[in-house]
């Protein structure tokens, strides 16, 4: 009786091979390889992500308990644990990266035109960040982290419309955040949300020049003087801002880096009883989008937990 085909694949059918196949001749990722090529190596990884594989052993053991359905699966054979952990270690990593770019780009479009709550502007909004993944430093000795113990940095510029990552850079444990707005190109028009780490007004000032926004939150040491004050909404006022004002930064090094006004709006958290000061290089939205744009900074973390408690391939 046909019960028709796998889910996986079916899946399957879904990857750009002829974008794949381009990537994997322009880094010659199958030079010389017999059994496990490219495609057969991301169809092991798949398996594992897509079954909850614990290891490259578990998906091998699991694979060979099926053998008779593999080609129906897409798999011509499968290998040992070993020769797809050598895979892993010795393949161009830029191979998987052009197809999960590649990806990306037919995916965010169908996103695009999503709302985001308590937002009205239509801009492209981002969300910039980073977090730690702790590892080994005797499997992974370039990644090294704070007090000699390894880890690397997953900085991603998350698109707020989709939570879908737009660009994602990995690095040691050491990078400092404010390092990657110099790896990045501003989008015109678009929101950048970022925490008080990335805030270098070099870089920050390429940004504005671009045409592109950025909020974030001054760190304790800046010093400015206030130039002006905005007229509040009634509406602004009963959700918490309690002042909006154009600033110029004051330290002589700060204002060579950045010698154009900036924008402070002050809101008070009721729950924290604190009050909170953004800043920003856009002028034309109200006070109350500032907050609510910044609030929505923390959709990255959302994405980072999402992330570390679904992939569970870990351990050879």
């Amino acid at each position: 009786m046909n019960i028709g085909r796998y889910i996986f694949a079916q899946v399957v059918d879904f990857l750009p091979r002829y974008q794949f196949d381009k990537a994997v001749a322009k880094y010659r990722g199958d030079w010389h390889v017999k059994d496990l090529t490219c495609y057969s190596q991301l169809l092991h990884l798949l398996f594992g992500q897509i079954t909850g594989c614990d290891s490259l052993r578990d998906i091998c053991l699991c694979l060979k308990a099926h053998e008779e359905s593999l080609y129906h699966l897409g798999f011509r054979k499968t290998v040992e644990h070993t020769n797809l952990s050598r895979a892993n270690e010795k393949r161009d990593y830029r191979i998987y990266e052009e197809l999960g770019m590649y990806l990306i780009s037919i995916v965010r479009p169908l996103y695009a035109d999503t709302s985001v709550p308590e937002i009205t502007i239509d801009n492209v909004l981002y969300a910039l960040d980073s977090t730690t993944i702790s590892t080994s430093i005797k499997l992974a000795a370039w990644a090294l982290g704070k007090y000699s113990k390894g880890a690397v940095k997953m900085h991603t510029l998350l698109a707020l419309r989709g939570s879908i990552p737009a660009n994602i850079h990995i690095t040691d444990g050491r990078w400092h955040d404010s390092n990657e707005l110099d790896l990045l190109t501003p989008e015109p028009q678009a929101f950048y949300m970022m925490d008080r780490a990335y805030v270098d007004f070099d870089a920050l000032f390429r940004f504005h020049l671009a045409g592109a926004y950025w909020i974030s939150r001054p760190k304790s040491n800046m010093k400015y003087e206030i130039i002006s004050h905005r007229s509040l909404r009634e509406a602004d006022k009963k959700a918490g801002i309690t002042g909006d004002f154009t600033i110029r930064l004051t330290k002589a090094n700060t204002m060579s880096l950045y010698p154009e006004p900036i924008r402070a709006v002050c809101y008070y958290d009721e729950e924290a009883e604190d009050e909170i000061v953004f800043i920003t290089n856009n002028i034309e939205i109200s006070a109350l989008e500032v907050a609510n744009l910044y609030r929505h900074r923390w959709d990255i973390e959302v994405f980072f937990k999402w992330i570390k408690q679904n992939i569970v391939v870990k351990t050879m």
